[in-house]
């Protein structure tokens, strides 16, 4: 909802703020505002949830989330409306890693795999559909979407009702202290995160131009388009507690962003829009193995005593991907074009999706002999230490 929600009325507000400067830019940043502060923030809230509890945070977070979504009802000026959603995006952040360290908390192994491809199926469910409503509540004037962060008031109450903050004891937490942690997987985890998320937002950011010089310029078929590509992801992400029980993390990464690259590639070469719909269905796949795997893969390798922050970092990394995404797709858009930028694009995706394999491989001869079975059920941190 962060950024769907508006989307759709971005003209009408440029139209009605048309007398302050730079209007055409501020208006852009009310999407790309959210992003950046999630980025900043994301590892504070994540050091909040280890000290206060995922509970706390998590319940002031939506409540922030509410009022802060909903501040473009009554807010009057431009630069009022971006102080808002930059208050929206330090409730995500607080949002995304709470309820992040939660799963990690309340569900191991295969039920946690499970659970995550469930929320990566809601969350490109939810993509389809805050962005069709916000496009119908658009027609009724631009203020009517930021009416859809109200939301937030009816599923506080299940949290208050259905959550409670997980016992962690003194043993659970010195269990495997912070220096233990694996900071390099992490890291690398991270900058797959921010790289995934680059790569991902040229589908909202550059597709729409580049259908329209497909010759496709109804807006209705353009969102038809983009809701093809959020179902592909939702239904690939049901599966992902079978595929990670069948070829691992690190097997997913390598499965989801070769489909990426695949389905880059078609639409780079693409002279229609039937193709493009289909290079979307293999992209949308590749974005359900590696969206779950990214979360997967932190809560495995994170210690209970430091799982908020972890959860933070990677919360941080997706949206610093995404924000800078346009920031690096559009010059390269301007020197060779849209579907060059998807082909070039494609090829990184492939390299990606190589190195991936190849570090599976890597592991699973590391670990023949013993217990093969490590490398897809059981958690990273025991094939680390083997």
């Amino acid at each position: 909802m962060a950024a769907t929600a508006i989307s759709p009325g971005l003209p009408a507000i440029e139209a009605a703020f048309a007398g302050t400067e730079n209007a055409a830019l501020l208006t852009r940043l009310l999407i790309t505002m959210p992003a950046l502060v999630i980025a900043c923030v994301a590892p504070v809230a994540g050091s909040l949830t280890d000290c206060f509890g995922r509970w706390r945070v998590l319940v002031c977070a939506i409540l922030l989330y509410g009022f802060a979504g909903m501040s473009g009802l009554v807010l009057d000026t431009l630069h009022g409306l971006l102080f808002g959603r930059a208050v929206l995006g330090a409730a995500v952040a607080g949002i995304m890693t709470a309820t992040t360290a939660l799963i990690g908390d309340l569900y191991a192994g295969p039920a946690r795999d499970r659970f995550i491809g469930l929320q990566a199926a809601f969350t490109g469910v939810g993509g389809l559909v805050f962005m069709s409503a916000g496009g119908l509540l658009s027609e009724a004037g631009w203020r009517a979407p930021f009416a859809i962060y109200g939301l937030a008031f009816i599923v506080l109450p299940a949290v208050v009702v259905c959550l409670a903050e997980p016992r962690r004891t003194g043993q659970m937490m010195a269990a495997e202290p912070a220096a233990a942690l694996p900071w390099l997987p992490i890291a690398v985890l991270f900058l797959a995160a921010a790289f995934n998320s680059l790569i991902f937002y040229l589908i909202p950011t550059q597709l729409p131009f580049h259908l329209y010089a497909l010759g496709v310029t109804s807006p209705g078929v353009v969102g038809m388009t983009l809701g093809v590509f959020n179902l592909a992801i939702a239904a690939a992400s049901l599966g992902y507690g079978y595929l990670r029980n069948r070829i691992g993390i690190l097997g997913g990464f390598g499965l989801g962003f070769g489909l990426m690259a695949v389905g880059y590639g078609i639409i780079a070469a693409a002279a229609s829009h039937a193709f493009v719909l289909t290079g979307l269905v293999a992209t949308g796949a590749g974005m359900g193995c590696v969206m779950p795997g990214l979360m997967a893969g932190a809560m495995t390798l994170a210690p209970p005593s430091v799982r908020g922050r972890v959860a933070g970092g990677l919360t941080a990394s997706i949206f610093l991907g995404q924000f800078l995404s346009p920031l690096a797709s559009q010059p390269w858009v301007g020197w060779f074009g849209y579907s060059a930028a998807f082909r070039d694009m494609g090829l990184l995706l492939g390299l990606a999706s190589l190195l991936a394999v190849l570090l599976a491989v890597r592991m699973r001869i590391l670990l023949r002999g013993t217990d093969e079975r490590l490398v897809s059920t059981q958690d990273l941190d025991r094939c680390r230490r083997k």
